[in-house]
């Protein structure tokens, strides 16, 4: 049990089903980046090897929830927003907030094409003067050099942005298109550690468009209604690093086995 919600075990999929099923942001983009790994995880249970958890990113982003958590409550600016000029943005202060937040329950929609339960957990949502809402992720790292969202590998930090905001029009929300990352970078140049990490935070606005989604959920249920994509076949282009270890290892391992059988 954690945050009042119990976690539930997903169960696999299986074509035919009658019941909604759900699909985290996450299985989105692992389906971009790989329909074969997407089909084995929601198919056969079978997940990518996992990393291990970035509890000190966790700890900045819990911190971050309760820094503009402050204002939030009392209807003022964080800093951070008046320092980039965000005239008349504040915290946004909703009574399901704290369940669009959290993991396993996240801003929910129904795609009633595909009968997919689509959800995702939101880092923050700011609102302006005109009432819109602003998708907010926060992001933490370590690096000698000034933190951007240019390098292609971030294009899935916009595609997430993108299906937050996806998901809170989905709600009924008037969405801004302009989302920001609060992009903190802890500093290496310091004399020493001293039990004390010092940051550098910079807010970086991201204009999204979230047209893509709706085609790719019909093209993800078409997947997971299907057999087993082949290895090397990959929305983002390029072959994954996981089927292509998977491949490589099975290739070895039969080798193996036939040359102790020939011996």
């Amino acid at each position: 049990m954690a945050n009042g919600y119990l976690r539930e075990r997903s169960e696999a999929y299986k074509p035919g089903r009658v019941e909604p099923f759900k699909v985290s942001r996450s299985k989105i983009e692992l389906y971009m980046q790989c329909p074969r790994c997407f089909w084995l995880d929601v198919r056969l249970k079978i997940t990518r090897p996992s990393s291990p958890p970035f509890n000190i990113n966790k700890t900045i982003d819990e911190l971050f929830k309760k820094e503009f958590d402050v204002h939030r409550a009392a209807g003022t600016q964080h800093p951070i927003m008046v320092k980039n000029k965000l005239t008349g943005v504040v915290p946004y202060a909703h009574k399901d907030l704290d369940t669009w937040r959290y993991n396993f329950t996240g801003v929910v929609a129904m795609h009633k094409p595909t009968n997919l339960h689509v959800f995702g957990a939101v880092d923050d949502v700011w609102t302006n003067e005109s009432g819109e809402l602003i998708v907010v992720d926060y992001k933490a790292t370590s690096k000698d050099k000034e933190v951007s969202i240019d390098s292609g590998w971030q294009i899935s930090y916009k595609r997430q942005m993108e299906i937050y905001q996806w998901l809170l029009r989905q709600n009924g929300f008037t969405v801004n298109e302009t989302g920001y990352f609060v992009y903190t970078n802890a500093r290496i140049d310091m004399d020493g550690f001293g039990d004390h990490l010092e940051f550098r935070t910079k807010l970086i606005p991201y204009t999204g468009n979230d047209e893509w989604v709706e085609p790719t959920l019909v093209e993800m249920k078409a997947c997971m209604d299907g057999e087993m994509p082949p290895v090397g076949v990959s929305i983002m282009g390029g072959p994954c690093e996981f089927c292509d270890y998977a491949r490589r290892r099975t290739e070895l391992t039969l080798n193996h086995v036939r040359s102790i059988k020939q011996k």
